[in-house]
């Protein structure tokens, strides 16, 4: 009789500590950005791919377009050529829909868009044979939805220097 894996034998995609300073630095300037430049309680999600604070390329995600996985890879790559940086990250912002009581409490769930878009991610890196990192920003955190690691801030600012 086989027996069920463990955890140690087991791979799990995603992020997990510790991160890297640069990898840190620039997922909590992808929150920053975020915040600074959103102020609107609900919007459209965009998914972004790049270096948060630098050169990076957005494409927004409309519920009312038809998409489908294919598509959504294809946008990936689109994207990916667009861009041209080394080693990009791929970031969803998106509004929540937690309750102002549950986003200070530092709530923040996994939803559908977020796993429509890591689908296509996923699809589009492991063509090229590329590492993957990918989360999900809104005001006050990111998550990475494959392993569950995320960072969540009261008040964020920009750092002088």
């Amino acid at each position: 009789m086989a027996s069920m894996p463990t955890l140690s034998e087991t791979s799990v995609e995603g992020l997990h500590e510790p991160l890297s300073p640069v990898l840190e630095k620039r997922l909590r300037r992808a929150v920053l950005d975020h915040t600074a430049t959103e102020h609107r309680r609900s919007f459209l999600a965009l998914v972004h791919l790049g270096i948060p604070g630098g050169k990076e390329v957005a494409h927004a995600h409309r519920e009312d377009e038809p998409t489908d996985q294919w598509l959504r890879t294809d946008i990936i790559h689109s994207m990916r050529r667009r861009v041209g940086v080394p080693d990009p990250i791929v970031w969803l912002t998106r509004s929540t829909a937690a309750t102002p009581e549950e986003i200070g409490a530092g709530h923040l769930e996994i939803e559908d868009v977020d796993l429509r878009w890591l689908s296509a991610a996923r699809q589009a890196f492991r063509e090229i044979g590329a590492p993957l990192t990918y989360v999900v920003v809104t005001r006050n955190a990111w998550l990475d939805p494959r392993s569950g690691l995320s960072r969540r801030w009261k008040r964020l600012r920009y750092r002088n220097g």
